[in-house]
């Protein structure tokens, strides 16, 4: 796991952001295939691998985040 720390923040933020949120128009690819998965139509190869494309990132960020966060705690102990 320390290979997730030694990604620089801002970049990490940058591309969980843009990834999060591209393609911009008509709508963002996450939020359909969130949809798609909620209603159960999640089934296409291609499709799968665009929701861990774009969701990717995000996981990667909130694992980072909860880790300098547990540093930051054991650091106050």
């Amino acid at each position: 796991m320390r290979w997730i720390d030694r990604i620089p923040m801002l970049w990490l933020v940058g591309i969980a952001l843009y990834l999060a949120g591209a393609p911009f128009v008509p709508e963002p690819h996450l939020t359909e295939k969130w949809r798609m998965l909620l209603d159960g139509t999640l089934s296409k190869p291609i499709d799968i691998f665009d929701f861990f494309l774009h969701t990717g990132p995000l996981v990667v960020l909130a694992i980072r985040l909860w880790r300098d966060a547990q540093r930051r705690r054991q650091g106050k102990d």
